[in-house]
């Protein structure tokens, strides 16, 4: 469970960035590469502990897993009335 804030905050990022991409038509193989990149990026700018990193990319990867993360909800039809 992650409990640093920018951390948190960057698991929102990541994973709104990652339902996004999904909805505009990439599908897994893509979306770990987007994945890399960032994860990457953080690496790279010390924007994050190394430690923190680590343990984001694990709730990442988990929620990547996870397909109900990515289903898009159906919308309710009227009911006829006769």
């Amino acid at each position: 469970m992650l409990q640093d804030t920018r951390t948190i905050r960057y698991y929102q990022r990541i994973t709104d960035a990652l339902v996004e991409q999904w909805n505009r038509g990439y599908r897994t193989d893509e979306l770990r590469l987007y994945l890399e990149g960032y994860l990457t990026a953080l690496r790279h700018s010390d924007a994050l502990e190394p430690y923190l990193i680590h343990r984001l990319e694990e709730e990442v990867l988990r929620f990547l897993h996870d397909t109900s993360n990515f289903v898009v909800p159906e919308p309710e039809s009227e009911p006829d009335y006769f």
